[in-house]
């Protein structure tokens, strides 16, 4: 097998953007998210569309060269450890004092362009959201950093792991903790079909700077 090609579509990519397979001592397919599991593996894109397909057209056994045991909520266990993994890296970040806490505060941090990323609970309201998305939207017309959103948690899910109560927003700052919050965050959202609204609004800022280049 030729590493990191993916064996449902065939194309070749950055590790991150993949997920590595190998074959446990009981003959069953086991997820190696870090890449650091012995053996022989294989690997698939980091989407939950590909697992399952992956999964249902037998491709790890072809990919194996031998007869293997899929989990049959195989896509689901890699759900729950991508998540636990992105709470995780969020917890160590709130230690690091690389977290802001609340919708005023998360507004502050964006508009300042020191926020790397924004967490909404998904029982945030439209307006608090309206609010924050405007701030991230000003901020990248005035040539700061696009700052992405994610909606990926529960309030108990973030108050758990940021040690807080009612948690429906929150900013992660751009230091060092942040970083490794971010590529978890981007995983996870790649694996559960990405953040199509943001793609399109940070797409259509790009395109108006465009514009303006050209009439200049």
């Amino acid at each position: 097998m030729n590493d990191r090609t993916c064996i449902v579509t065939r194309n070749s990519a950055e590790p991150d953007e993949l997920i590595r397979f190998v074959v446990g001592p009981d003959g069953a397919v086991v997820p190696d998210l870090k890449r650091n599991l012995p053996g022989r593996g294989c690997w698939v894109t980091g989407e939950r569309l590909h697992i399952d397909n992956a999964a249902a057209k037998n491709l790890f056994s072809r990919a194996f060269r031998k007869e293997v045991a899929v989990p049959p909520d195989l896509g689901a266990i890699i759900d729950a450890l991508l998540a636990k993994s992105a709470l995780g890296a969020l917890g160590l970040a709130r230690k690091a004092g690389a977290v802001a806490l609340g919708a005023t505060k998360v507004e502050s941090a964006v508009r300042r362009g020191e926020a790397l990323l924004v967490l909404h609970a998904v029982e945030a309201s439209p307006d608090g959201l309206r609010k924050i998305t405007q701030a991230r939207r000003a901020t990248a017309y005035a040539g700061g950093p696009h700052i992405h959103a994610y909606k990926l948690f529960s309030e108990a899910d973030l108050s758990l792991a940021l040690g807080g109560t009612n948690v429906i927003h929150a900013a992660v700052l751009a230091q060092d903790a942040g970083k490794a919050v971010l590529k978890r965050m981007v995983a996870l959202d790649r694996y559960r079909g990405g953040s199509s609204d943001d793609r399109a609004m940070f797409a259509a800022i790009a395109d108006e700077d465009e514009a303006a280049e050209d009439m200049e």
